[in-house]
Parts: C-alpha cells; structure tokens; sequence
C-alpha cells in the first residue's frame, strides 16, 4: 500500500467544501474593506465588503478577531487559492425565507426606508430589497415622498417572484383597513350633540373639512361662527385642532358646526334689544335697499333704506360707509327668526305737520329683510332680460 505522503495527509485533515455551501468561520484577521475567515479548510476564507452587505459597512465596525458568523461559499478557489465568502448571499436566502413566509401569511412587516425613488419607496427586509410603489405608499395621492426617508413604515408583501427579484410592498391596504375601523368605531358611539375635538384637514371657500379619527366631518362656513365669516382660509388652515358639535349625521356624512349654545348671543338678546331701545352699532355691508349693522359678534340689524333719513336717500352708500358707526332705534324684533330693524329716522322729530301727523297715525313699519333681498335678486334678472 502506497503511503501518503505529509502534503497528502495534511490535505486529508481539512473538510471538503463545494460552492454554494453553508460553513461557519472564524475571524481571524478584519480590515475595513475585507475579513479572513478560518472555515477548517486547506485555504482561508475572503468576505469582502461588496459582499458583507448591500450598503456600504467598514467591517471593523461589525466584527473583530475571533466572532464566529455562517457564510455562503461562492468560489473554492479565486485563482489564487483564496476561497470566497458572501454574507449578504446567505442573508438573502434566509430573507428570501423570511419574505416567501410574509406573503404566504399576508404578515406585516416593517421596516425603515432607505430610498425615496421616483416612482415610490425602498426597503430592507434581511438583505432583500422591497420595492413600494407610490400609489401604494397611502390611501391618498402624494407628490412629494421624500418625508418617508429614513421613517419606519409597516406593509405587506403583495408580490413574491424571487426568480425576477421582484418583490412588492403595500402599505395602503394597511391604511385603508385601519381607516375603516376607526370609522366603525366612531359613527358607532358618535352622536348628534356631542362636543368634538377634530384636526382641521382641507379648507375650501365654502368651509373646512375635519378629521375627527376615522372620518372627516364638514364645517360649512354658515357654522363657523355665531358672526359673519367672510373666507374660511383666513380662519383655519390645515393641521389646525378645533372644537366641534356634531351638528347632523346624514349616513357617513357629518355635519359640523362652532355656533354652541352657550356662545349665542341671541340667547338674552330680546332683552338687550328690545322695541324702543337705542343702540349704537357698525355698518357692517350694505344692499340696494339698506345697511347690515353689526350690533355685536353674530347679530346684525338691518337699517332699510327707508328708515337711514327724513330726507330722500336712493341708497345707503349714498350717506353711509362701511365701518361707520352709528346710532338707531330698534323698530322690529323677530326672535324666531333673529331679525332686527332698524331706524335712524324715528330719532329725529318731525318736520312738518304732515310728518307728525303721518307718523301718529302708525308707528315706523318694520322691513321683511326675506322679501326684499329676493326683490332685488329678481330686479336684477330682470334687468339682465332687458340688456339681453
């Protein structure tokens, strides 16, 4: 029997590896650019850092002489006699595992963004790369994604094809679901009359939309105020916390409003303006057939064109301007309806004996505010036909 010779022997006391085999090894030397592996072969093992991990790693921050760690054989032999060694190869075989798992089990993951591309989102799961479109990333349309960068977001795998390296996330389905419990929950204890806090979410011209935790809620800008609101946008803007009733719930449709009861100042105003009592107020705006004056926040009295003067007045611009403060009579007042008229007129005596006599035989008519605002809105269409 032919005896083996010491190179022969020494050959024989190392395993046998094959590329694509999973060994242990020793670190026994690390640079930042490369470690040497001792794997119980003949030659040492070599992990670069291209293939320790996708992202850029100084692998003396990651391991010193004498960790153990598994890596993945890719070649038995460089060339020079070297063995070469990936880690992130055999992290994305197992992740590959760990994301195979995560789609068959609709599990979900998360994870910290590492890339805003143009057309969405990158993560990493494992040393696998997840793709998350943008028309996935939320349950409304965002133009700039860039505020994901670096945030830790939840999603679920939608697309698994390992052969194309194609791997899909979805983190609006996680959104939507979670939006439509919360709105469960709400419309299920939401009553009418319960006082709210909401977060102002989008402002029009005609109101404010408001995010009450599982549904948005409409603040028409008639509900804003017990005064006049002139343009929403001056008054709120997105992100705003506000105070709310719960005015009408109309289906998944709800009514807000600001105008709460003990803020309205119609409640002692019967009292305060009373028939016969002289008030000091504001020209607030005015119309073709008289002036709104503002008696204080949310209640407005009207002064007809009819009661501003003894004398003749067209109309109200003619004598008055906006801001104007003056003083008048109260004439009228309709509590169901929360009209007030007005008179300066009734302050100043009589002229002539026709006057006196006139205003003796009947007191100062109070003004349907109703039937003229419609008079002039159908004296302006007339007046349209015409020039047509």
């Amino acid at each position: 029997m032919e005896e083996l010779t010491f190179e022969q022997m020494l050959d024989e006391s190392f395993k046998t590896i094959h590329t694509g085999e999973v060994v242990e090894g020793t670190v026994i030397d690390v640079k930042p650019e490369e470690m040497v592996l001792n794997i119980g072969y003949k030659s040492d093992g070599i992990l670069t850092q291209n293939e320790y991990s996708n992202e850029r790693t100084d692998l003396t921050t990651v391991a010193k002489v004498g960790d153990t760690m598994e890596v993945k054989i890719i070649k038995v032999n460089d060339g020079e006699g070297q063995v070469l060694l990936s880690y992130k190869r055999l992290a994305a075989d197992r992740g590959n595992k760990r994301i195979e798992e995560a789609y068959n089990n609709q599990e979900v993951l998360t994870a910290t963004v590492n890339q805003v591309l143009d057309g969405g989102l990158s993560v990493v799961v494992d040393e696998v790369r997840i793709f998350i479109p943008a028309s996935l990333v939320s349950d409304t349309y965002e133009r700039d994604l860039s505020k994901y960068k670096d945030q830790e977001i939840q999603f679920v795998i939608t697309e698994y094809n390992p052969r194309r390296r194609r791997y899909i996330g979805d983190r609006r389905q996680l959104i939507t679901a979670e939006k439509a419990e919360l709105q469960k929950k709400l419309f299920e204890t939401l009553s009418v009359g319960d006082i709210i806090e909401g977060t102002v979410k989008n402002v029009t011209d005609f109101g404010a939309f408001i995010d009450l935790g599982g549904a948005d809620g409409l603040l028409h800008i008639s509900e804003m105020s017990w005064g006049r609101i002139e343009n929403p946008k001056k008054v709120f803007k997105p992100g705003d916390q506000v105070r709310v009733v719960v005015k009408e719930i109309n289906g998944s449709k709800i009514a807000l409003s600001r105008k709460f009861d003990d803020e309205n100042p119609w409640k002692d105003a019967e009292e305060k303006y009373a028939i016969g009592t002289v008030i000091t107020g504001r020209v607030a705006r005015m119309t073709e057939f008289g002036a709104f004056i503002e008696l204080e926040n949310g209640i407005d009295a009207l002064l007809h064109v009819s009661q501003i003067s003894r004398d003749r007045v067209e109309k109200p611009s003619d004598v008055l301007k906006l801001g104007e403060e003056i003083t008048a009579k109260v004439v009228d007042f309709n509590a169901e309806s929360h009209k007030i008229s007005l008179s300066i007129r009734a302050l100043t005596a009589p002229q002539t004996a026709e006057e006196d006599a006139e205003e003796s035989d009947s007191d100062v008519v109070s003004v349907d505010i109703d039937a003229e605002i419609a008079k002039q809105a159908d004296d302006t269409t007339e007046g349209g036909s015409e020039e047509e």
